[in-house]
C-alpha cells in the first residue's frame, strides 16, 4: 500500500509539473501615452511618411493580430489603470475620474479581483512593473501605522515613504513588483521593491525634490514638487525598469509559469529618454525627446522579447500590448511630420478617437495566427476576462463586470462581437462616450456635478463615414438623426445607472 501510495503521489506531482510546463507564460505592457500612430505598423496602414520606426512592435504585429478598433477606457491614464487591473468600467470606481494621488485611496476594494489574483489563483509567479498610478496607502511621519492621506498639494512632507503599508501591488495578488508609484511624473520621486522604498544610491536621502533640484539635471517636473530619492535621475528611470524586468525573467523557474504585468514610464512627461539602452543610442536621435522615448519604447519591448528567448520561452508566452490612452500632441513631433494618433482626431485627455482609439497587439506562434488584422471593436478591459479564458477560469458575477474575453477571436476559433457597445470617457472634459456600430455619441457631463448625473448629449459621429470626426458632419442637432441621439443617451444612462454587467465570458 505503501509504494501504491507513492506511485500516486509521485504520477500527481510529475503530472502537476508537465501541466505548469505547457501553461503559456503572460506578458502584459501597457505603454504609456502611446497613440496608434506611435506604432509605424498602424501608421504604415494609412501612410508612408514614417518619423520614427518601432521594429520589435511591428514585428509582434505582424507575426501575432492587431486590433485596429480598440480603445483605453478612457482618455486618462488613471481611470484607465484602474479599469484594465479590475476589469470594470471607469464609473463603478468611487472616483470614476480617477484617482490622481499617491497618497489618495485606492480605487481597488478589498475582496475585488485584479489582474494579479486572478493569474495567482491559476498558479502564475505574478509580477508587476512600473507605474501603479491610482493610490495606495503610506504611513504618516509621526505614526507610520496610521495611514497618511491628502489631496494633490504642494510640499507634502508629513508622510512617509519608506513603504507601502497597503493598497500597492504586493496587497493585489503580485508576488513581485518594482513600481514607481505615480509614474516618473509624481511624487513620491522614488522606487519601490516589493513595497519597500528601493535607494538609488548608496547615499540616498529621503528630500524634498523640487524644480530647482531637477533643473540641475535639465528636468522639467511634470507634477508639483514633494519628496523623493535625492538621487532621483528620471533618465535613468527606463533602463532601470526594463533591467529589473529582464532580471525577473532570467530568475524564473522553467517549471512554472509567470505572469508580468509591465506598465512602462514610456511616454509620459517628462520626457528624459535614456541615453543608449540594449546598446543602441537613443537620445537626441529622433526630431524631439518625446519621440526619443517612443523609440526607448521599442528598445525596451526588444530587451523583453530578448529575456523571453535566452530563457527558452519565447515561443510559450503570450505578449498583449496596449497603451492607457491616446498619444501626445507635442509641437517639436507635429512640426516633424509624425502623428502620434494617426488619422484620428484629438490626443490624449479628449473625447475624440484620438483620445482613446489605442494599439493593441497580442502574439503568441502557437495560438495566434500571424498576419492577422482585427475590426473588433474591443477595450483594454477585456485583458481580464481573456486571461481567465487562457488559465480556464470562471469569473465570479460581481467582478470583472466589463470585460469581455477575446480568446475566440485570438485563436480564430468562433466570430464574436465581444460588446454589444463601447462605453469609454474623455479626461477632464468629463464626456463620457458610447459607441454602437460605428455611431458615436458624446455627452457632456457637468465638471461640478459630482455625481455625473447631468448629462447633455454634445456630438454625434457616424464613424463609418467620417472616421475623422469632422465637425461638418457632427449630427448632433440634425433632426434627421434625433433619434439616434435618443437611443444612444438612454442606452448609456440605463447601462450606467442600472451598473449592469456589461462584459461577456
Amino acid at each position: 500500500m505503501k509504494i501504491k501510495h507513492l506511485l500516486i503521489l509521485g504520477f500527481t506531482v510529475a503530472s502537476t509539473v508537465i501541466f505548469a510546463q505547457q501553461k503559456p507564460n503572460v506578458v502584459v505592457i501597457l505603454a504609456d501615452d502611446i497613440g496608434v500612430g506611435d506604432i509605424s505598423y498602424y501608421r504604415e496602414i494609412h501612410s508612408k511618411n514614417i518619423i520614427v520606426e518601432t521594429p520589435t512592435l511591428d514585428k509582434l504585429a505582424k507575426e501575432g493580430i492587431a486590433f485596429t478598433d480598440a480603445h483605453s477606457p478612457a482618455a486618462l491614464c488613471a481611470p484607465t489603470r484602474y479599469a484594465i487591473m479590475t476589469g470594470n468600467h471607469c464609473y463603478r470606481s468611487y472616483a470614476p475620474w480617477g484617482v490622481w494621488g499617491a497618497y489618495e485611496p485606492s480605487p481597488i476594494e478589498e475582496n475585488q479581483l485584479t489582474l494579479g489574483k486572478l493569474m495567482k489563483q491559476a498558479g502564475y509567479t505574478t509580477s508587476f512593473f512600473g507605474k501603479w498610478g491610482f493610490g495606495m496607502d503610506f504611513g504618516r511621519k509621526d505614526d507610520p501605522n496610521t495611514v497618511y492621506r491628502s489631496p494633490r498639494k504642494e510640499h507634502e512632507l508629513d508622510v512617509d515613504i519608506t513603504k507601502v503599508i497597503d493598497k500597492g501591488p504586493v496587497q493585489n495578488g503580485f508576488d513581485y513588483s518594482f513600481m514607481y508609484p505615480q509614474g516618473i511624473q509624481a511624487e513620491p520621486y522614488a522606487v519601490y521593491e516589493n513595497g519597500v522604498m528601493m535607494p538609488l544610491n548608496e547615499n540616498s536621502e529621503i528630500v524634498l525634490i523640487t524644480q530647482e533640484n531637477m533643473s540641475k539635471i535639465n528636468v522639467k517636473l511634470d507634477k508639483k514638487e514633494g519628496l523623493g530619492d535625492s538621487y532621483w535621475n528620471p533618465y535613468n528611470s527606463g533602463k532601470l525598469l526594463v533591467n529589473k524586468a529582464v532580471d525577473f525573467i532570467e530568475n524564473t523557474t522553467n517549471n512554472e509559469p509567470f505572469f508580468m504585468y509591465y506598465c512602462s514610464q514610456a511616454v509620459h512627461l517628462p520626457h528624459t529618454p535614456s541615453t543608449t539602452l540594449n546598446g543602441k543610442k537613443i537620445a537626441g536621435t529622433t526630431p524631439s525627446s518625446h519621440l526619443d522615448m517612443v523609440k526607448e519604447l521599442d528598445v525596451q519591448m526588444e530587451m523583453i522579447i530578448n529575456a523571453l528567448k535566452e530563457k527558452g520561452v519565447y515561443d510559450n508566452t503570450l505578449f498583449i500590448f496596449t497603451s492607457d490612452n491616446g498619444g501626445l500632441l507635442e509641437k517639436e513631433t507635429l512640426k516633424s511630420g509624425h502623428k502620434s494618433n494617426d488619422i484620428y482626431r484629438g490626443g490624449k485627455n479628449q473625447m475624440y478617437e484620438g483620445g482613446h482609439r489605442v494599439p493593441f497587439i497580442a502574439w503568441w506562434p502557437s495560438k495566434i495566427k500571424a498576419k492577422t488584422i482585427s475590426n473588433t471593436p474591443i477595450l483594454g478591459i477585456d485583458i481580464m476576462a481573456t486571461l481567465a479564458s487562457l488559465t480556464n477560469q470562471t469569473i465570479e458575477e460581481n467582478q470583472a463586470m466589463d470585460s469581455s474575453t477575446l480568446w475566440p477571436i485570438l485563436t480564430n476559433t468562433k466570430k464574436i462581437e465581444p460588446h454589444d457597445f463601447l462605453i469609454t470617457q474623455s479626461g477632464t472634459g468629463k464626456q463620457a462616450i458610447i459607441i454602437e456600430k460605428g455611431w458615436k455619441l458624446i455627452i457632456q457631463l457637468d465638471k461640478k456635478d459630482k455625481t455625473d448625473t447631468v448629462r447633455t448629449p454634445f456630438a454625434l459621429f457616424n464613424l463609418n463615414d467620417n472616421i475623422s470626426e469632422n465637425e461638418s458632419e457632427n449630427f448632433i442637432n440634425n433632426p434627421k438623426y434625433q433619434e439616434k441621439v435618443k437611443e444612444l443617451l438612454e442606452k448609456y444612462n440605463a447601462t450606467r445607472d442600472s451598473k449592469i454587467k456589461t462584459g461577456k465570458s
